[in-house]
């Protein structure tokens, strides 16, 4: 049979680049000359935005991009490249010792985490070698990442791991201590009015009756703070809730002499929310207000509405409209160290207290996609200010 006759390709070889500046003899990629070459290569790792740190044979800098600063927190010199690398990550040994063990490990590590001392960042790193054609190594490269924000969120998901199942806990003792202490608010109650016994032994069944529905009462708000909120959502009217709110609070404490003022502005828009949940915000903070002035000054409750600032919310197409609730009294106040506290479950500056009133009015107000705020000082009072999207959350990230 006759042979088919081959027709030759020309083979194209490709010309190679200079090396690249600062690589220091290392071998650059190869680039189409119609990319720029070198400027290209610049250009590519200039703009990555994880770090990338090359050092030759004998411990030089040959490449240091940006990110590679930024995440190290150095500042970048002109006279960087070509100087020693422990001079250059003075600040950061373990990094200069994690590139110098490149020549002298087997198997380099891909994807290893490692915590700086300096910044206590964590970063997330790959270690290469950098082989020239023949194969022999003339440098190392580093490429990283700061993995402090995955590193929070891990951390802050094993958290709400942990309170839940604390939660499910206290729930489960709750429940187990509320039927002892009904029976014994019960019994008590019977043995007084059944017996006749004199004065002092009264007044010692009037104390077991009261601590036991005192513990009852904290027993029941452990119960609606580690119970997950359920909202029914609905239209609110806030001036009318306000005027509740403050009818309620007054039923459960007495406040004396103290002057309450409910300021709402004209033509409120109704907001999107729980009524009930929102009472509740509301007469836990008028109470609060009452027990800090003992029955005497004056408990402001304002609302009006207002826009998102785009510097909080940039993501935003326009600001999205709130209401704000602010809940003042000129009460005593408090130290300002104690702000960052105070809505902490079991933090109470009250001598009777369970501290968990303003956590589970910082829960109801995050249930609400708001916002809760204290202003206070001592002996110039308190502020609350509750800030509530007006259409619900899916009109603050539109």
């Amino acid at each position: 049979m006759p042979q088919r006759s081959r027709k030759s390709h020309p083979v194209t070889r490709a010309r190679p680049v200079k090396d690249a500046p600062g690589l220091q003899g290392a071998a650059a990629p190869r680039v189409g000359s119609r990319l720029g070459g070198n400027r290209f290569f610049r250009d590519l790792v200039g703009s990555m935005r994880n770090g990338v740190l090359a050092i030759t044979r004998d411990g030089h800098v040959a490449l240091m991009n940006n990110a590679a600063y930024r995440i190290l927190n150095l500042k970048p010199r002109p006279t960087d490249l070509g100087r020693p690398c422990a001079d250059v990550l003075a600040g950061q040994r373990e990094v200069a010792r994690i590139l110098s063990s490149a020549f002298e490990l087997s198997n380099l590590p891909s994807r290893a985490e490692l915590r700086l001392k300096t910044s206590g960042k964590v970063i997330g790193y790959t270690l290469s070698l950098i082989a020239d054609g023949g194969g022999r190594p003339i440098g190392a490269a580093l490429f990283f990442k700061d993995l402090t924000r995955v590193e929070q969120l891990e951390e802050r998901e094993r958290l709400r791991d942990r309170l839940a199942a604390l939660g499910e806990m206290a729930a489960a003792i709750a429940h187990e201590v509320k039927n002892p202490l009904a029976s014994i608010e019960v019994m008590a109650g019977v043995l007084r009015r059944q017996l006749s016994v004199s004065g002092d032994a009264r007044a010692i069944l009037n104390d077991i009756i009261k601590e036991a529905k005192l513990a009852n009462a904290i027993v029941l708000e452990v119960l609606d703070f580690v119970r997950p909120i359920r909202l029914q959502v609905e239209r609110v009217d806030m001036p009318h809730l306000l005027r509740d709110a403050v009818a309620t609070a007054e039923g459960q404490r007495e406040r004396g002499a103290t002057h309450v003022t409910i300021n709402p502005a004209p033509d409120l828009p109704p907001i999107d929310g729980d009524p009930h949940q929102l009472r509740q915000i509301f007469v836990n903070l008028i109470i609060n207000a009452f027990e800090a002035l003992n029955g005497q000054g004056h408990v402001r409750v304002e609302a009006f509405t207002s826009h998102e600032d785009h510097s909080v919310t940039p993501d935003l197409a326009q600001p999205a409209e709130v209401l704000v609730v602010d809940v003042a009294d000129d009460g005593p106040g408090m130290p300002e160290e104690l702000t960052d506290r105070i809505f902490s479950p079991f933090f109470t500056t009250k001598a009777q207290g369970s501290g968990l009133g303003l956590a589970i009015v910082r829960k109801i107000v995050d249930a609400h996609d708001g916002r809760i705020d204290i202003v206070t000082r001592q002996g110039s009072g308190t502020r609350f200010r509750i800030t509530l999207p007006v259409s619900g959350a899916k009109e603050w990230f539109r």
